[in-house]
């Protein structure tokens, strides 16, 4: 039926503080943008290789609950694979994007880390 993801909705409240989040730091190219002034929002579409964001900025947005706790109902977390989960944890530090510790998937014992967008939105790097 599903032969692959088409795209990843989130929604930002800062135009520039999440574009330079996913574009200038997390290395996404736009690829379309679109100010929509009757529904007050802006679509922000980024892509890197088959993954496309579909990132709504919408200022007057409700804040998410607060973190680190990601056990709320709907979209738990999206995670990146990565070659090199401590090499991707050196460039945040560098980029000044706040993760939390190394650690190894329970399940398949892979190298894994959380980090979070400007929204408090959470996000994996996982081998």
């Amino acid at each position: 039926m599903f032969s692959k993801v088409h795209h990843v909705a989130i929604i930002g409240t800062d135009y520039q503080r999440t574009k330079e989040f996913y574009v200038d730091k997390l290395g996404f190219k736009v690829i379309s943008e679109y100010i929509r002034i009757e529904k007050n929002d802006i679509i922000l579409n980024v892509q890197q290789e088959n993954l496309v964001l579909e990132i709504f900025i919408k200022e007057d947005a409700p804040a998410r609950p607060k973190m680190p706790n990601p056990e709320y109902t709907g979209l738990r977390h999206l995670a990146f694979r990565v070659n090199d989960v401590e090499e991707i944890l050196k460039k945040f530090d560098e980029l000044g994007i706040v993760h939390e510790s190394l650690r190894y998937d329970d399940f398949d014992n892979k190298k894994m880390a959380f980090f979070f967008d400007p929204d408090g939105l959470p996000l994996e790097v996982h081998e």
